[in-house]
């Protein structure tokens, strides 16, 4: 009986040990720095991946005539980083609207290549007044 104990003991170890192994590799490797504009330019030198948010300057954005995606300024009101992506454009995708781009800065250039580009409504959560009630809010999510 006590070494059946064992075994099943030793087994629910070597199970837990395996999840907490599998958890930490998956969180370790989907984890990303999200960083402002401001941030980010000192990191042009970095070849890690990251995201960075911030407003799309008016006037900069160039679409691609061959194939989908665009070129544009990323600015902060302090500073500026120019931002290539290929791929689809979000319908809300235009000038002054807050972006987050997923990426890497391309060390030749010091453009930031992004594979990702979300688009944010202006506002997140809009007020609307209903009969009996002071104001409710309705969650707005993010359009990819």
């Amino acid at each position: 009986m006590k070494n059946n104990q064992s075994k099943f003991f030793a087994g629910a170890a070597v199970v837990v040990v395996a999840i907490t192994y599998l958890v930490y590799t998956g969180i370790e490797e989907t984890s990303v720095y999200y960083l402002t504009v401001t941030e980010a330019v000192p990191m042009k030198s970095s070849t890690e991946d990251m995201r960075i948010e911030g407003l799309v300057l008016a006037g900069s954005i160039q679409k691609d005539k061959d194939s989908l995606g665009a070129s544009f300024m990323l600015t902060d009101d302090s500073e500026n980083i120019p931002v290539t992506y290929r791929g689809a454009l979000p319908d809300l995708f235009d000038d002054d609207i807050d972006v987050v781009v997923q990426g890497k800065f391309d060390q030749s250039s010091g453009k930031f290549e992004a594979h990702t580009l979300l688009t944010s409504c202006p506002s997140k959560y809009e007020a609307t007044e209903e009969e009996g009630m002071k104001a409710s809010f309705i969650p707005r999510p993010l359009v990819e």
